[in-house]
């Protein structure tokens, strides 16, 4: 198992860049970069390949509509030759609200897009004349789908570091985690229940695993979790519990919210009914309290040590291979503490 870490998109990026090589030395191997409405994550990511020198780097994620499946490509050659072989490409759908919302652009088939995105990607990395006749991307664009006739087939001119770049996909529908077994190396998702993830994605993954290509190896689940050693503050309980309540119930509308959805799939329908009644009516601290504690203690890595090591234990056995932690510490220098000594507890779990 290794250790990653998100920075966080909001604040602090500067000050967080600077103390990457404490961590580093502490032993975090992966940096993730988000990107929503906010600063683009590929100009994030350069900076902290010239800030760092081992530590991977990933896109956490980008959005599929936003770019090009080319650009897509030619971003991530680009990321993994600056950093000498480091990035993974972290791809997702997003969502309506952001998609629409923000980029102006129809939020369609997430699935059919992000297979010919992927398929397309791994033909520019691997130095090909793109042809590609998807049901959504064609290249080159011909007269028959709107073109002028005139592109033509065209590699990408630069050497890519290397022919095929990691991919991961963040994903919660069942027939996006299927996909996600299917073509991926790595896998994003949220609020993952160790104990109740197979109620969630089991019959998924399932599915998704049948038609692998092995050649792609083991999915490398990555999931973003609030951690802390030792028994933490009330206030970053309540952090846990907020998000919960913020994703559950205000991501998204009625009807249409994959976090609620997926609460359901974790067998918390009334709960997650009653999380997002409360929330939608602005009764947001309500909303809070009616998240359960014990998704709250499932969905976080927070505790003494014994806990901490039970837990590890339970994501491990789920298929757990990057932990993308979120230190909740009150200072910079615990946080850097608290890492290290996970690092260390995660190297003796695996020397037996």
């Amino acid at each position: 198992m290794r250790l990653g870490m998100v920075i966080d998109y909001a604040r602090g990026f500067a000050e967080t860049v600077e103390r990457v090589q404490a961590y580093e030395q502490a032993g975090l191997e992966l940096v993730a970069i988000p990107e929503v409405y906010s600063f683009d994550a590929p100009s994030q990511i350069g900076y902290l390949a010239a800030k760092t020198e081992r530590i991977e780097l990933m896109s956490a994620i980008l959005p599929i509509y936003s770019r090009t499946p080319a650009l897509t490509a030619m971003t991530a050659a680009g990321l993994d030759f600056v950093s000498g072989g480091r990035f993974t490409l972290g791809l997702g759908a997003s969502g309506p609200q952001v998609i629409e919302g923000f980029h102006g652009v129809k939020y369609d088939a997430p699935l059919g897009r992000t297979r010919e995105v992927v398929e397309i990607c791994r033909q520019v990395w691997r130095r090909e004349p793109v042809v590609f006749e998807g049901k959504h991307y064609t290249v080159p664009l011909t007269k028959e789908h709107g073109g002028s006739g005139l592109g033509k087939p065209l590699k990408i001119i630069n050497r890519p570091v290397r022919s095929s770049i990691p991919v991961s996909i963040a994903a919660l529908g069942e027939k996006n985690v299927a996909l996600v077994a299917e073509i991926a190396e790595g896998w994003q998702p949220l609020f993952f229940h160790p104990g109740r993830f197979e109620a969630a994605w089991g019959e998924a993954l399932e599915s998704g695993f049948a038609k692998r290509d092995p050649s792609l190896g083991e999915l490398d689940i990555q999931l973003q979790i609030a951690f802390h050693l030792g028994e933490p503050a009330p206030e970053a309980v309540a952090a846990v519990r907020n998000q919960l309540a913020l994703y559950v119930g205000g991501m998204g509308a009625r009807g249409k919210n994959f976090y609620n959805q997926l609460a359901c799939r974790y067998g918390y329908e009334a709960e997650a009914k009653e999380i997002q009644d409360l929330y939608l009516d602005g009764r947001k601290a309500e909303a809070a309290a009616a998240v359960p504690d014990d998704l709250v203690d499932a969905v976080s890595l927070m505790g003494p040590e014994d806990v901490i090591r039970r837990k590890l234990d339970d994501l491990d056995a789920a298929g757990v291979r990057t932990l993308l932690l979120n230190p909740v510490a009150e200072s910079d220098e615990e946080k850097v503490a608290h890492v290290g000594r996970l690092a260390e507890i995660v190297r003796e779990r695996a020397a037996g």
